[in-house]
């Protein structure tokens, strides 16, 4: 036996790879038993050719199989060394498929022994277990081996040669696991799943799905460097066998899902759990009920909760979808999902993507399913437990939660439960961390409720770590156009109900959407946060009864970071771009030139300027852009022997506005500048970027921006420079950090600037309300509801007095987050009965305003300003 020396020790999965981004095995350093090993001698190296009956079968079965290879260059893996692969089991179909997935990605043949052929096969791959190999009809064969006789004859070949150093390449095959056109409803019956299947079956499994095929080479393991760990020969047999099955079973995890259990079994896993018995105990006590009463009741409330996830239907619903996104949308781009693919592998993983629309869970269920990655358990409103689609939702899925627990101890403990068990289970989950879908376009304040279950849930059984997946979803055209125009004129929101979904179909399906965009934004892992947030936690299990200080502290930034991360992955689309140049103007249009460069001028700040690695922005030209907007009808031509005017109607101007929302947070600094010369034409750069400083954490708060104060400042700097390189502003003094001044008059640049400022105008309008009713009012008399709503009421009353304003400039929970602010930067405080108070300083950042407003602004505002009701007075009305 070789003398054994210091190596490497065998990678587990879990471990990162950067080699390709679906994968959990690592690949170990390519050790040799010399400091600089070589490659093998090209006579050591396998020849010959597949033998006859292979390529006879695999001539038969060519029409049947197309295959999809992940990493897209597998080559990659081969370094002249000898290679070996490894399935998951043994098959004819698994040889035929890998032995042709070999031959298009340019590797070895599995067919073709290696030199000297140390397995003793004719054969250059393994697998771990057989098909049906309980079923033998030959006694010896039943029953599962304690190991690969295989990869203990290739391990013992390492310790009799020096010279040798196989690398064992693991493959993953799956047989119908990706939709296709071609696909028929009864194929569904033949996809992947988890059961070993027998032979017949894995025929007409390829005979149907053999088209749609994945297969997955991770990287390879040296064997030379495990042997050299030193371990008794059945011990390392065992050892990789154990790291290869972990492998696998990770790998068909991630991309068909967990073994899932029944929705009965998991309805009785959450009976059973303490909580849930304790909280059934307590609801018969409090109804003074038999305990048998109580039970029924919580199990009515398991099974009107639980998802009821089913394989076939997943894989219908992605059959007749695909027809439905290739008919309504022009394309669905997605970015970065190789990205997540590096990173989820070993995890628990929660979906939180922005929500603007119903498409969302049915879009991200697709994608992911289309790209090899199991849906997620969907987190629905029960409003979607409708007849036939609620069941549909909940075989793809979706569980189902009630908009309230307050008041019904029983529910809450059996839904926390049911989180529990699934966080616990390994099942990935999606959850919209707002709440509702926003109908402004803007990203809705976080809720941490979902967010709390899914924490406590972890931290009572700390097993797999979870990371939190934040996904940005754009659009051009938006289903629900129509109702959020309703509700945002202040009609009540129609009640979801099976006829409306169904008479909305043919409607749907006639219009054009134009173009989704899908953006995998940086994940978040949990243990990172609770190590920032909790460094007292030791990493055991917290009981369920026990709520630690830090909890809630954690849980509000784990629900800031997703919303800062969603909106870092912004794309900025064709519509996006026609919203911010088009709403900065009166009547909502432009000259064709004046448009184009308007849009040149947003893509630049967007390339100079750089938000982040994930925001995209789209390729097209202006004239592309207002083309692609005529043909989606967003856009109005108006022909004119000057120049043609493109213009946006009333109803549809107001959409616009939410789709200038969407982007609204990339272009902060920009507009802060140019707002800060709408009432000034000379401003010095020191004081600008301190009033900026002064600023920002409202603006932080409100649009969910990553920087701090000092990052912030710099970008201000930046978009100086830009703006005076474009010829927007003027270097006119060098001293005290240099004057800059823009043109007078109405010339292209100050239309071009006051176009950028309009997006973040109505913001300091909304402070300046805020800050105007308190003073007015003077400190002691409101409290932070009362001002919250002589806030809107002002906001209001400007927007029908004077120009029209966007939807969310008086809403209300906008009006909330400054006074949050307020109080956290101790400018407002409450005294003894709620009452804010507040100090000279209030009025000092008032002053601030005057740089930003004009003096007729100012003046209107404190006008409409109202006084809270005196005791003895009718409340104000509007």
């Amino acid at each position: 036996m070789a003398p054994m020396s210091k190596q490497n020790p065998l990678p587990f999965p879990g471990e990162e790879s950067q080699s390709t981004p679906a994968d959990t095995v690592p690949a170990s350093p390519s050790t040799g038993t010399g400091p600089n090993p070589v490659p093998p001698p090209a006579h050591a190296r396998p020849a010959g050719r597949r033998p006859l009956w292979a390529r006879l079968l695999g001539r038969l079965v060519e029409p049947w199989l197309s295959l999809k290879i992940e990493p897209e260059d597998p080559g990659q893996y081969n370094d002249g060394r000898p290679v070996m692969y490894v399935l998951e089991d043994y098959g004819l179909s698994n040889a035929l498929i890998l032995d042709k997935a070999c031959r298009q990605a340019g590797l070895p043949s599995p067919l073709v022994p290696l030199a000297g052929d140390p397995t003793g096969r004719k054969r250059a791959y393994l697998a771990l277990s057989r098909r049906s190999s309980s079923n033998s009809l030959i006694p010896e064969q039943r029953g599962a081996k304690t190991h690969s006789d295989s990869l203990a004859k290739v391990l013992q070949a390492h310790r009799v040669r020096d010279d040798l150093d196989v690398h064992l390449v693991p493959v993953s095959i799956f047989v119908g696991r990706a939709p296709d056109k071609q696909s028929g409803w009864f194929a569904v019956l033949f996809s992947e799943n988890w059961a070993l299947v027998g032979r017949f079956r894995r025929l007409l499994a390829v005979l149907l799905n053999g088209r749609s095929t994945i297969v997955r080479f991770a990287p390879p393991i040296s064997l030379r460097s495990t042997v050299d760990e030193g371990l008794e020969p059945e011990r390392t047999v065992r050892k990789l066998q154990r790291v290869l099955r972990t492998h696998f079973r990770r790998i068909r995890e991630s991309v068909i899902g967990p073994d899932l259990s029944t929705r009965r079994l998991l309805v009785d896993q959450v009976l059973a759990a303490e909580p849930v018995r304790e909280a059934i105990a307590a609801q018969a006590k409090r109804d003074n009920s038999k305990p048998a009463d109580a039970w029924k009741k919580a199990h009515a409330y398991a099974w009107e909760i639980a998802a009821d996830y089913s394989s076939p239907v997943v894989r219908s619903a992605s059959f007749m979808l695909s027809h439905v996104w290739n008919r309504i949308y022009a394309g669905v781009l997605v970015h970065h999902l190789d990205k997540f693919k590096a990173a989820a592998p070993g995890h628990e993983v929660v979906y939180v993507p922005s929500h603007r629309s119903h498409m969302d869970y049915l879009l991200l269920s697709y994608l992911l399913y289309d790209r090899g990655i199991v849906p997620p358990h969907i987190f629905a409103g029960i409003n979607l437990n409708l007849p036939v689609v609620g069941t549909l939702l909940r075989k793809g899925g979706a569980f189902f939660a009630r908009r309230s627990f307050r008041g019904n101890p029983l529910y809450s403990a059996v839904f926390s439960e049911y989180m529990a068990q699934l966080v616990s289970g390994g099942y990935s989950i999606e959850y919209f961390v707002e709440g509702g879908r926003s109908r402004t376009g803007r990203l809705l304040q976080p809720k941490g409720g979902v967010i709390s279950m899914t924490l406590r849930a972890y931290l009572r059984q700390p097993r797999k770590p979870v990371l939190f997946q934040p996904i940005y979803i754009g659009y051009e055209k938006l289903m629900e156009g129509n109702s959020y125009l309703d509700e945002l004129s202040g009609r009540p929101k129609e009640k979801e109900s099976i006829w409306s979904l169904l008479w909305g179909i043919p409607k749907v399906l006639k219009q054009n959407y134009g173009q989704v965009v899908v953006n995998f934004g940086e994940p978040i892992e949990l243990t990172s946060v609770l190590a920032a947030n909790a460094p007292e936690w030791d990493g055991r299990a917290v009981p369920e009864d026990e709520k630690p200080a830090w909890l809630m502290k954690t849980v509000d930034t784990l629900a800031q970071s997703i919303n800062v991360r969603v909106n870092a992955a912004a794309d900025v689309n064709p519509i996006n771009l026609l919203a911010l140049a088009l709403l900065s103007t009166p009547k909502h249009a432009m000259g064709e030139a004046d448009l184009i460069a308007q849009i040149e001028l947003c893509k630049t700040l967007l390339v100079e300027m750089p938000y982040s690695d994930r925001v995209t922005v789209t390729p097209h030209s202006p004239e592309r852009i207002i083309a692609h907007a005529e043909e989606i009808n967003v856009l109005t031509r108006i022909k004119h022997p000057l120049g043609d005017v493109l213009s946006v109607s009333g109803d549809t101007a107001v959409l616009l506005s939410y789709f200038r929302n969407n982007v609204v947070h990339l272009f902060t600094a920009s507009s802060w500048v140019a707002c800060c010369f709408q009432n000034n034409r000379r401003m010095s750069r020191t004081g600008l970027v301190q009033l900026g400083r002064t600023v920002y954490p409202f603006l932080q708060a409100e649009l969910f921006l990553p920087w701090s104060e000092d990052e912030f400042a710099q970008r201000i700097d930046r978009t100086i420079d830009v703006f005076v390189r474009e010829g927007l502003l003027q270097n006119v003094n060098d001293d005290d950090g240099g004057i800059l001044a823009r043109n007078t008059g109405q010339t292209d640049e100050v239309f071009r600037l006051r176009a950028i400022g309009h997006s973040l105008q109505q913001a300091f309008e909304r402070y300046y309300i805020a800050i105007s009713v308190l003073v007015k009012n003077g400190p002691g008399v409101l409290g932070a509801a009362e001002l919250e709503s002589l806030c809107q009421q002002a906001a209001q009353r400007l927007s029908l007095l004077y120009a029209p304003a966007a939807p969310e400039f008086f809403d209300k929970s906008l009006f909330r987050g400054f006074i949050q602010k307020l109080r956290e930067l101790r400018l407002v405080w409450p005294d003894e009965n709620s009452k804010l108070l507040f100090d000279e300083r209030l009025d000092a950042w008032a002053k601030d305003a005057k740089f930003i407003l004009g003096r007729e602004l100012r003046h209107t505002i404190e006008r409409v300003s109202p006084e809270a009701a005196r005791p003895d007075e009718p409340a104000p009305q509007d």
